[in-house]
């Protein structure tokens, strides 16, 4: 049985628009079923695509996912996976996006985060108004009404009201200078022998959080039975409340990369954040890992700017 995929590199995606008799903007609103399909909402039975199309090409899948036995605000929406999907994948640019469902206020600031965000095209499959967007399988890209991000959000909020002009956004290459605290160790994961290397990729996904608002960037790492990684970078909104937890981020990538397994497969995690933060992401984080795979072995490491006295340097 084939995993599913999430993304689909940029020679793929030509050969798959030409073998349909399409270009590759008319093949997004058709992948959007195949994404809903692989959403994972137990609670409200809601499956949400997103399709994003980047500037190298490739063409990557969002979906929503839901957990259990936590607060509703710890769900994930479908552009907020895929926008976290954009960055394990070293994607710097979305260009299109086409959704099953119009993005929700939530969804629209989180997308605010990007540069030039207000130039982000949206297609919704789904809509009820023809006249804000759709879709027909013999139209030509004109006939796609894409819908720039700004007719969604006239009036926004975002970086621009709160950070410098020349601070890196969400998707842009940067690093937070942070290394892991002399006294960082909690003591030594038991279940997993090589719990330093799991400690190093929440300490990587932490050094690219994106995290402008509070200063507080973090990162978790999680390992499933098989000895797996999966990292995830906490990543801010403007509107604060949109943000996405590292542990969320985390999960994205254990969805998208890890095979369609069951969350129960993850055996061990780390969190990795600053001693004296503003914003502690290990409660909620602690919660959501325990609820969802309650044998999940959860340790916390601390960190701060580079210093001669912390115990890692790049």
């Amino acid at each position: 049985m084939d995993r599913p995929r999430f993304v689909i590199d940029s020679a793929e995606a030509e050969q798959m628009a030409k073998q349909s008799g399409q270009t590759v903007l008319q093949l997004l609103p058709a992948l959007v079923k195949s994404a809903q399909a692989l959403a994972r909402p137990p609670i409200s039975k809601y499956h949400v695509g997103a399709v994003g199309f980047g500037s190298s090409g490739r063409i990557f899948f969002g979906v929503n996912l839901e957990f259990p036995g936590v607060p509703l605000n710890n769900s994930v929406h479908a552009e907020q996976f895929l926008i976290t999907n954009l960055s394990i994948n070293a994607e710097p640019l979305l260009k299109f996006l086409a959704v099953s469902a119009a993005p929700c206020g939530h969804c629209r600031q989180f997308l605010q985060e990007l540069r030039a965000a207000a130039d982000v095209n949206i297609l919704i499959t789904a809509s009820k108004n023809e006249n804000e967007s759709k879709t027909n399988d013999n139209c030509n890209d004109k006939d796609l009404q894409f819908t720039p991000l700004s007719h969604f959000l006239p009036h926004r909020f975002g970086p621009d009201d709160l950070l410098e002009k020349d601070v890196p956004l969400l998707l842009e290459p940067h690093r937070n200078g942070l290394s892991l605290c002399s006294d960082a160790c909690n003591g030594k994961l038991n279940g997993y022998t090589d719990d330093d290397e799991l400690k190093y990729a929440a300490l990587e996904a932490a050094n690219t959080s994106h995290a402008p608002y509070s200063g507080c960037p973090s990162g978790v790492a999680l390992v499933d039975v098989e000895g797996k990684i999966y990292k995830g970078s906490y990543m801010e909104s403007a509107a604060y409340n949109p943000s996405l937890p590292p542990a969320q981020a985390a999960l994205v990538a254990y969805v998208a990369s890890g095979g369609g397994g069951g969350y129960e497969r993850i055996v061990a995690a780390v969190l990795v954040e600053k001693a004296d933060a503003v914003t502690k992401q290990e409660p909620t984080a602690k919660l959501l890992l325990q609820c969802i795979s309650p044998k999940c072995e959860f340790k916390v490491f601390h960190c701060k700017k580079n210093s001669l006295n912390c115990e890692y340097q790049e």
